[in-house]
């Protein structure tokens, strides 16, 4: 599955749109993780227990949106996009979303 975040692929031509496919996953702070996390707000630096969340979360939501793609028969995803919100206090959505499509060769 080709993804991309602009809206064409090169060296291959959209055949058809399928529609918007998306992808998403909310995820809660972890204690463990906020004690940490508050220990280098003190000192500075990377807070690695989020960053290493926030990859997972994105890899999973990216992963339902190609499984979404893929039921409707599509060969890519192109104009990815994505986008985080807070659901409730300590809660964080991550979603991602773009246009199933088919492509041809030029």
């Amino acid at each position: 599955m080709i993804t991309s975040t602009t809206e064409q692929i090169t060296g291959h031509v959209i055949t058809e749109h399928l529609g918007t496919v998306i992808g998403n996953t909310i995820r809660a702070r972890h204690l463990g993780k906020d004690i940490m996390a508050g220990f280098r707000s003190i000192v500075g630096g990377e807070v690695k227990e989020y960053t290493g969340m926030m990859a997972e979360s994105r890899e999973q939501a990216l992963m339902r949106m190609k499984e979404q793609a893929e039921e409707l028969g599509a060969d890519a995803v192109v104009g990815i996009r994505f986008q985080t919100s807070m659901i409730l206090q300590g809660t964080a959505e991550l979603l991602v979303y773009g246009t199933a499509v088919k492509i041809g060769i030029k």
